[in-house]
């Protein structure tokens, strides 16, 4: 199968070179200088050993349209970007075409092929003007939960932190020969990807820690085992997790993890920066309507208070605001002297 990875940032430069060097297929939709070192010298990848590896035998693109029709289409953006693009996914698509969103949050396609009262709903915090859902089949889509960590250390360079798990599932749940194949060509690439009868499900146990610990850090400047290790901090997660643990239940959802478990696996990553803080830093846009936005409506959807998610949220909406207006990004530096 022909592979595009739209975005080769952290999480799709990962996913890219990792198909590349099992001898996938694989092209990436980049741009800047990001593309110009990718054309120069392919993916570089600096795995958690410390070990690297080259893509060299991979192909990048500066415009979908460039790219061309592929068979799986990967979409390795943040939730927020996914829209500016939207319009262009057609140009990367034949009939058969199998789009993998791979974004953190909930998703714009969320109760697309859900089932139920909310069956159609759209989820207006990711896809405001209803452009993705306009652009996107739900058909094409496989849902996709993104465990990995991992940053982009310079132009064509990522550097993986940890993790390997990449669970698939179709919308409904089905077990089809596409899921299969994509499946067991990530297994060939050291990419584990079980295939879940309710990605849902895997979705909000992922959500769960980013709803609360990507703010949290945000704000507070603080790694993961920093905001575990605080009683404070670690109290306001936990009541984050429990309105979003009421909010799942609402829509039949059981976490297969206890909330203190949860905790404790973000504490054993350690002094991990989340992607929200390192947006910070950069200057960047946070992720805050995936992660946190999205949870606060659908809670509205069905009829559950979230007091503490929508404090936390107001706060980054502040802070994001003020990055933008003044034109800064915001870090930490030591004291001198």
């Amino acid at each position: 199968m022909k592979y595009c990875i739209v975005g080769a940032g952290s999480i799709g430069g990962f996913v890219g070179a990792k198909l590349a060097l099992a001898g996938e297929d694989v092209t990436l939709v980049a741009r800047g200088p990001n593309l110009q070192a990718i054309r120069a010298q392919g993916m570089r990848v600096i795995m958690h050993d410390g070990t690297e590896h080259v893509a060299r035998d991979i192909r990048a693109a500066g415009t979908p349209a460039e790219a061309g029709a592929h068979d799986v289409v990967i979409l390795g953006l943040k939730a927020h970007q996914v829209a500016a693009v939207a319009g262009d996914i057609a140009a990367l698509c034949h009939k058969d075409t199998v789009i993998i969103p791979m974004q953190n949050g909930i998703p714009w396609w969320y109760f697309q092929r859900h089932g139920g009262e909310f069956d159609g709903r759209s989820v207006t915090s990711v896809d405001p003007e209803g452009a993705i859902a306009a652009a996107v089949d739900p058909q094409r889509l496989i849902g996709c939960v993104v465990y990995p960590a991992c940053e982009l250390a310079a132009p064509g360079v990522v550097r993986h932190i940890e993790g390997d798990r990449f669970p698939l599932g179709e919308l409904d749940g089905s077990s089809t020969e596409r899921v299969k194949a994509i499946a067991e060509t990530f297994a060939r690439a050291g990419l584990k990807s079980p295939i879940l009868d309710n990605i849902r499900a895997e979705i909000w146990l992922k959500l769960w820690g980013n709803l609360t610990f990507n703010p949290i850090s945000s704000l507070t400047h603080s790694t993961l085992v920093d905001i575990c290790q605080f009683p404070l901090t670690r109290e306001l997660a936990a009541a984050m997790m429990r309105e979003a643990q009421a909010v799942a239940s609402r829509l039949g959802i059981t976490f297969r993890v206890t909330l203190e478990k949860r905790i404790a696996g973000a504490e054993r990553v350690g002094k991990h920066k989340t992607s929200m803080l390192q947006d910070v830093e950069a200057g960047r846009d946070p992720e805050i309507y995936a992660l946190v936005g999205s949870v606060i409506e659908v809670g509205r959807i069905v009829g559950e208070p979230t007091p503490h998610i929508e404090a936390v949220f107001a706060l980054v909406k502040l802070l994001a605001r003020t990055m933008r207006e003044e034109k800064v990004y915001i870090r930490a530096h030591p004291f001198i002297g």
